[in-house]
């Protein structure tokens, strides 16, 4: 099964990498709008790794046709909607099953 993982908001926290980041270039170059297709749940090519990390499950889960995740959480029963676990610039991902 198909599963298409769209990124549809990256956030960004100066006042706290400001605070508490050292300074690293490239830290995450995933852009809005952007897609990828995994297929039979396996981690699309050029996904980054701790997003990957953070959206495995339900990503595996929508491929073995399961989905209605926690009792109706989501209007499209075979969707989700994950965020990597970066504190500093999350990026919320749209996961579906296509």
């Amino acid at each position: 099964m198909k599963i298409r993982i769209t990124a549809v908001r990256k956030a960004s926290y100066p006042d706290l990498m400001a605070k508490y980041e050292n300074p690293i270039e490239h830290a995450c170059d995933v852009l809005e709008g952007q897609e990828w297709i995994s297929v039979d749940g396996k981690c699309p090519e050029g996904m980054c790794p701790s997003a990957w990390g953070s959206m495995k499950e339900f990503v595996e889960a929508l491929a073995r046709g399961e989905g209605n995740f926690y009792d109706g959480w989501m209007k499209n029963p075979q969707s989700a909607m994950i965020s990597c676990n970066d504190g500093f610039r999350p990026v919320s991902f749209y996961i579906e099953v296509i």
